[in-house]
């Protein structure tokens, strides 16, 4: 017998721990470095983002990088990218949200920093073509919208002069199509290395795309670099739980930001490590949004697999649990996740109790191939064709993250909302909704600004189509947004009409809306009935 030492890697030995600094030094002038990272401070090499920072103010190196993330990468604090969102530092991003970051809002906004949106999935799956060298990214996705090059091939800003992609013809169907092009670095965030390099996840509430872009890199020529807790002996990691192996890593640095997000620590539910247990969560304030997501949820069937976006549409998650049917249908977050109740504000991108995760790049796979029943999403904007814009709001450059994947496809979509943005107040008794102080600027208007999501290609789909906000209620039909039911207490022209720049389409009067929405007890609603089993292939 010949024994085998524990978990081999076959990796050579080599200098595979560095301080934060030496590996920022690794950095030259002009490369593309992919930052891993799915939302928030989830996932993000925090440490090697200021060590990158600390470079470039000590000697104003490394110059002109293009910069590469899926998701907002931040805390609207200045972690995460805004560490490197400095003109001369990097020349361009090429990313799908900014939102969390305000210098990098404020470079791209102030046209200091090319700057390319892309959805989050078209990234994402963008690696596994890099790693696997062939031609590029061939998806539907995008097709209609601001990323579209024949509208504003997702160019953010004035000094963005190219896009990314291209529109091709491949047996009579138009797709578009992204090149590949080199990783040169990539620096990614995960829980634990073995002294090997072998790359571990446990401490994480998502995998995101980190395996992906250590292919794509590795097999780019260039160098993965990987921020961790902790370094552990050889052997430490069970094969079955390496994410990363060993011979895609370059080198290893040791964080001293240990948060899962930016307001999570450490919440052992959140990363499906350990079975779940029971738990509770807090139920949602009884305010407008909940009106809102209880309205919304009230559109989901028994059996749904869904998924929901940040911001108001969030709350139909809550309202679910409250209102005893959440494990009716199966709730899912673009950056792996399966199940339990998805995290809000900062810790969205992660969920409490899931069923299951899995990479970010096998979820958009699924979602751009049409698997979700039901969509819920937020809206910046929403214009008299139905059309509407989460790209960018007031000058200030938003991106889509995972809208457009999620959108595009979904059978069922709610867009949640206010009616009007900037400073809305409302007040809620006896069943009635009446407005306190009403929002500064109208968010539905004649044209959208960036459309992300294309009402006539979802009309051609046979898309279902509502856009909820706390005093009204409409859908999209052939000729435009139509209006079906207004909020107990509110005036049709003076609370509806006037506050929006279009007048919508009504063929009959507008229903008024359910009044066990707008009391604090349980509104006792449920999802529908069953999709039949005919509606749950994507034609």
């Amino acid at each position: 017998m010949i024994p085998v030492e524990a978990a081999p890697s076959g990796r050579a030995t080599h200098n595979l721990l560095l301080t934060p600094g030496v590996a920022a030094g690794l950095i030259r002038d002009g490369a593309t470095v992919a930052v891993g990272g799915t939302g928030s401070l989830l996932q993000v090499p925090e440490t090697l983002l200021a060590a990158v920072e600390q470079r470039w103010g000590h000697d104003s190196s490394p110059r002109g990088l293009t910069v590469v993330h899926v998701m907002g990468l931040g805390d609207h604090q200045g972690r995460g990218i805004d560490h490197i969102a400095v003109p001369g530092l990097v020349d361009r991003f090429i990313g799908s949200h900014f939102v969390l970051s305000p210098r990098q809002q404020a470079a791209i906004a102030g046209n200091e920093i090319e700057a390319v949106a892309l959805p989050a999935g078209t990234i994402s799956l963008l690696y596994r073509e890099i790693a696997a060298r062939r031609p590029g990214l061939f998806t539907d996705i995008g097709l209609d919208t601001f990323v579209d090059p024949r509208r504003q091939w997702g160019r953010m800003n004035a000094r963005t002069r190219t896009g990314l992609s291209e529109v091709v013809t491949i047996r009579g169907e138009e797709w578009l199509f992204y090149p590949r092009f080199d990783i040169d670095v990539a620096l990614l965030r995960a829980s634990e290395a073995d002294t090997d390099g072998n790359i571990s996840m446990d401490d994480e509430a998502a995998f995101g795309d980190n395996l992906a872009i250590a292919q794509a890199a590795r097999n780019s020529g260039g160098l993965v670099i990987v921020e961790v807790k902790k370094v552990v002996e050889r052997g430490a990691i069970p094969a079955g739980r390496v994410r990363v192996p060993a011979p895609l890593v370059d080198h290893v640095v040791v964080t001293d930001y240990p948060n899962q997000t930016p307001i999570t620590v450490a919440d052992p539910r959140r990363t499906g490590v350990a079975a779940n247990t029971l738990t509770e969560v807090e139920a949602l304030p009884f305010d407008h949004r909940k009106v809102v997501a209880r309205r919304a949820a009230s559109e989901l069937h028994d059996g749904d697999l869904a998924n929901l976006g940040v911001g108001m549409a969030n709350g139909i998650s809550y309202v679910a649990l409250e209102e005893g049917f959440l494990d009716r249908f199966t709730l899912t977050v673009e950056q792996g996740v399966f199940g339990g109740v998805p995290g809000v504000g900062l810790d969205s991108g992660t969920a409490i109790n899931p069923s299951a995760i899995v990479d970010m790049p096998s979820q958009f796979d699924l979602y751009d191939g049409g698997a979700l029943d039901f969509a819920g999403l937020a809206f910046a904007e929403i214009d008299q064709r139905g059309n509407v814009n989460v790209a960018a709001a007031g000058g200030r450059p938003i991106g889509p993250g995972g809208f457009i994947d999620i959108s595009q496809k979904a059978r069922t979509i709610v867009f949640c909302g206010t009616l009007r943005g900037g400073g809305l107040k409302v007040q809620m008794g006896d069943g009635r909704l009446a407005i306190e102080t009403e929002g500064r600027y109208p968010k539905f208007v004649r044209e959208a600004q960036y459309v992300s999501f294309s009402a006539e290609r979802a009309h051609r789909r046979g898309q279902r189509v509502l856009y909820v906000t706390e005093r009204a209620v409409f859908a999209l039909t052939a000729e435009g947004v139509e209006l079906l039911e207004i909020a107990p207490g509110m005036d049709l022209r003076r609370d509806v009409l006037d506050r929006m720049e279009f007048t919508p389409l009504m063929r009959s009067a507008p229903k008024v809306m359910d009044r066990r929405l707008f009391l604090p007890a349980k509104a006792g609603i449920g999802p529908r009935p069953r999709r039949p089993k005919t509606e749950r292939q994507y034609t």
